[in-house]
């Protein structure tokens, strides 16, 4: 098996002459490849953006940070194969900014065996909020809150006649339970709701139900290339419907694959305006970005970089050795951790993070926009 260690930084030459060693490894089994490569690439560069200022700094008490990140080609099975390999032979401290719903929940048995924390997962299941799971600390809002949004602004606009489709597995059902109680609240029902497999999907015949449901808009739950190829079908079809996804897609490489199909195309966020600088956290993220000359930064660099701040409070509390259950205690205590305008809380009973939701669309410039 193939893992590729990346060093968060150009280690300083005197933190070298001082006999620090990596001690302090981070474990990431995610979608390098697939139908999430292009959000899960963001979420990492989000994330080394933020541990390559920390380590340049000196690290987190003297020790630099290394995240050794994994392809497990998004299929649950491979996650639970490497994220093993990540704990046994690379011992690290924690796993972290792993994607995917059922992948996440794959996971589970495994923090419990090894007493290993998973701090950030990149997903927002309702199953890793209640009830609390002692090993896993969330940072971003449930995909259940996005839904409700977006639901909300649809009926707000006058949008009544709403198809769901969603992804046949443990994303997809907690998506749609989700826009159940924005229904629920709105005295509505869908005029579609249908499943479709996660990786041999019909788009042709999604789409003709679309359209015979005359529905003026469709919550398509799915990974980033799922939901393009499907609103491209929609198009194809002749469907004009306001296209709604969730933050799972919120990547530039999503507005990439959508192409020609990408303007108006909402998607729900769970941070703030990635150019609100009023907001320190994204002061700081873009000033970073800046200086190692990159053009911005994008929702999903948003989840990772705020994601890596939580990972490093936690290390720089779990004292100079830490141990992963150490850093799960360290996790815990952490109460109005503030980000840069958004604040962190945890406690034995909660372990859900920020709760955070709002829409962008993309505008003509192929931009999120809000």
């Amino acid at each position: 098996m193939k893992i590729t260690h990346t060093l968060c930084a150009v280690l300083l030459g005197s933190l070298l002459a001082a006999g620090a060693h990596a001690q302090l490894r981070i474990g990431q089994p995610s979608g390098f490849t697939g139908s999430v490569a292009a959000g899960v690439k963001e979420n990492t560069e989000g994330a080394k953006l933020y541990l390559d200022a920390v380590n340049q700094r000196g690290g987190v008490h003297g020790q630099p940070v290394e995240l050794i990140s994994v392809d497990d080609k998004f299929d649950p099975a491979k996650t639970v194969e490497v994220a093993r390999e990540l704990i046994t032979q690379q011992h690290v401290l924690a796993l972290f900014l792993n994607r995917g719903t059922p992948h996440a929940q794959a996971l589970l048995p495994l923090l419990a065996q090894y007493h290993v924390p998973l701090v950030a997962p990149s997903t927002g299941a309702m199953a890793l909020h209640e009830p609390v799971q002692p090993w896993v600390f969330n940072v971003r809002a449930t995909y259940q809150r996005e839904a409700i949004k977006a639901i909300g602004h649809l009926v707000s606009v006058g949008i009544t006649r709403i198809a769901v489709l969603q992804t046949d597995d443990s994303f997809g059902a907690d998506g749609a339970a989700g826009a159940d109680k924005g229904f629920a609240a709105a005295s509505l029902k869908p005029v579609l709701l249908q499943k479709f497999p996660r990786d041999k999907a019909d788009f042709a015949a999604l789409a003709a139900q679309v359209v015979h449901s005359e529905a003026q808009a469709v919550l398509y739950l799915g990974s980033s290339g799922t939901v393009a190829s499907g609103v491209k079908a929609l198009r194809a079809a002749g469907s004009s419907a306001q296209v709604v996804t969730l933050s799972n897609n919120a990547s530039e490489g999503f507005i990439k694959l959508l192409g020609e199909n990408a303007r108006g195309v909402i998607v729900t966020q769970v941070f703030p305006n990635e150019r609100a600088m009023t907001y320190r956290l994204i002061k700081e993220a873009q000033e970073l970005a800046k200086a190692k000359g990159l053009p911005g930064i994008s929702p999903a660099m948003m989840e990772g970089f705020a994601a890596a701040k939580v990972l490093v409070e936690g290390l720089r509390r779990a004292g100079p050795k830490p141990t992963p259950a150490g850093l799960r205690d360290a996790l815990e205590s952490l109460q109005k951790f503030d980000l840069g305008g958004l604040e962190v809380s945890y406690s034995p009973e909660d372990h859900t993070g920020l709760d955070f939701a709002d829409l962008s669309i993309i505008g003509i410039d192929g931009k999120f926009r809000r």
